[in-house]
């Protein structure tokens, strides 16, 4: 019987800062010529040339091969598919709320707080 393909996210990937083109192509089961040409259909794909111009993958280059990997060979998507989906996944991650405005506590009304906003200023205007 043939073993369960893993998820991105099941994948061991070593503890290291920097991956070579062969290190990603064992670790991935995808041939350096097909992580040559992912790069430059998956622009979030962009491993760092070293001097001697040696790709230099990082972690999160790794991660994105496994999941480029696992949404062309197991969920079957083209690649046109599955930049679209890796877009779209990108820009619906969460965003960094904007930094609040000194004095704005609470920026959005909610029920209650209405009320208890302006028995406060009826108070603040009691006691000036």
């Amino acid at each position: 019987m043939s073993e369960p393909a893993l998820t991105p996210v099941e994948q061991e990937i070593p503890d290291k800062l920097y991956f070579r083109i062969g290190e990603v192509s064992k670790l991935t089961g995808i041939k350096p010529h097909v992580l040559r040409f992912w790069e430059s259909q998956f622009p979030g794909l962009g491993p760092k040339k070293s001097g001697k111009g040696h790709r230099l993958f990082r972690r999160k280059d790794v991660e994105l091969v496994l999941e480029i990997k696992h949404l062309l060979y197991n969920k079957r998507y083209t690649i046109e598919g599955a930049r679209k989906w890796l877009g779209v996944r990108g820009k619906t991650e969460p965003v960094k709320a904007p930094p609040k405005v000194q004095g704005e506590l609470f920026p959005k009304a909610t029920p209650g707080l209405d009320q208890i906003r302006q028995e406060l200023q009826a108070i603040l205007k009691i006691l000036k």
